[in-house]
């Protein structure tokens, strides 16, 4: 299995400008872990929930702090071509939790642990199930009890 079956549509940032709080609802709203950072179709960086928590336990303003300020500049990225098990690897080895996949300096995607787990979990011996599919499900009811401001 590779990359490019499991990888899912990345979330990205409006501007690296953006604010620690616009970064922060983004994420909410789209309930992602991370949101890549961009610019001119170029990856220029991630910011995830660590590096948001990181940088209000420091001290920072979320209202004033941009996302270029606290994102992860160096992002190690990997190909769509790539085992998707030499992927996990390198997200351990590196603890990282959302890796982006690029290609021919294109943005194609992100995985992440959760998506990496969950085709573990359904290999996984005693036939635990886990479909794509109805993950992505879960999320939209997750984000529809969101808009509706249903947050219990």
């Amino acid at each position: 299995m590779q990359v490019r079956d499991v990888m899912t549509q990345a979330a990205v940032t409006e501007s690296r400008h953006d604010s620690l709080r616009s970064a922060a609802e983004r994420m909410w709203r789209e309930q992602t872990g991370s949101l890549l950072v961009t610019e001119g179709g170029q990856l220029l960086g991630i910011i995830t929930e660590r590096d948001l928590l990181r940088a209000v336990a420091l001290g920072a303003d979320p209202d004033k702090t941009s996302v270029d300020e606290t994102m992860t500049a160096n992002v190690f990225t990997v190909g769509p071509d790539m085992q998707l098990q030499d992927a996990a690897r390198q997200m351990a080895a590196r603890w990282i939790r959302h890796l982006p996949v690029v290609e021919a300096g294109q943005l194609l995607g992100v995985v992440s642990m959760r998506d990496v787990t969950g085709v573990f979990a359904a290999m996984a011996a005693g036939q635990v199930r886990v479909e794509h599919e109805f993950d992505q499900l879960v999320r939209e009811r997750r984000l529809a009890r969101i808009e509706h401001g249903d947050l219990d």
